[in-house]
């Protein structure tokens, strides 16, 4: 059965910082709604129901399109372990660029990384707990070096480089079949 919190507890952040991954989700009115797996050491939970994590140069940037015009989003979690459970935090954020003069202040809480491209400032507005027994237990074998060993090849200048490239969204994402 499902629990609302207008509050992160600790043991809610026990079990925040105890995976090694989480889902990110926003939408605008013109998209579907974007999920995202997200890994590395990326997040953290301030005080105040505030969550940051860094996002870094990959493979898109929808988090970054949807909250130009819709500030929700939507992270989760589940446990992997035996202990089963589901944790999601709503709420609005924004998005802090290099450019930005908070910049320096959510650096110095993650990792130094090379491709790091924007920090998500969440407001938690409600947090819901649910079972989980229908994910499965799985173990985690490792971190994956892919994308480090990508923004080391590429190096700085060509990652800032390709912040400024557009890339074309699809619009329409309704099946024409009827």
């Amino acid at each position: 059965m499902a629990e609302y919190f207008t509050a992160l507890n600790q043991d809610h952040v026990a079990f925040i910082e105890a995976q090694s991954m989480f889902f990110v989700a926003t939408a605008d009115a013109d998209s579907p709604i974007n999920v995202s797996p997200k890994g590395m050491d990326s997040l953290r939970v301030l005080p105040g129901n505030r969550l940051v994590w860094m996002n870094l140069t990959g493979s898109g940037n929808e988090t970054y399109t949807h909250l130009q015009s819709t500030p929700r989003m939507t992270l989760m979690w589940c446990s992997f372990a035996k202990q089963p459970l589901i944790l999601r935090v709503y709420g609005n954020a924004k998005c802090i660029l290099p450019s930005d003069e908070a910049w320096s202040d959510y650096a110095a809480l993650m990792p130094e990384q090379l491709g790091a491209r924007q920090f998500f400032v969440m407001d938690m507005e409600v947090a819901q707990t649910s079972c989980g027994w229908a994910v499965p237990e799985m173990q985690l074998v490792k971190e994956r070096p892919t994308l480090s060993k990508f923004a080391q090849n590429l190096g700085a200048e060509k990652i800032q480089a390709s912040w400024t490239k557009q890339r074309s969204r699809p619009k329409d994402f309704q099946s024409s079949s009827s």
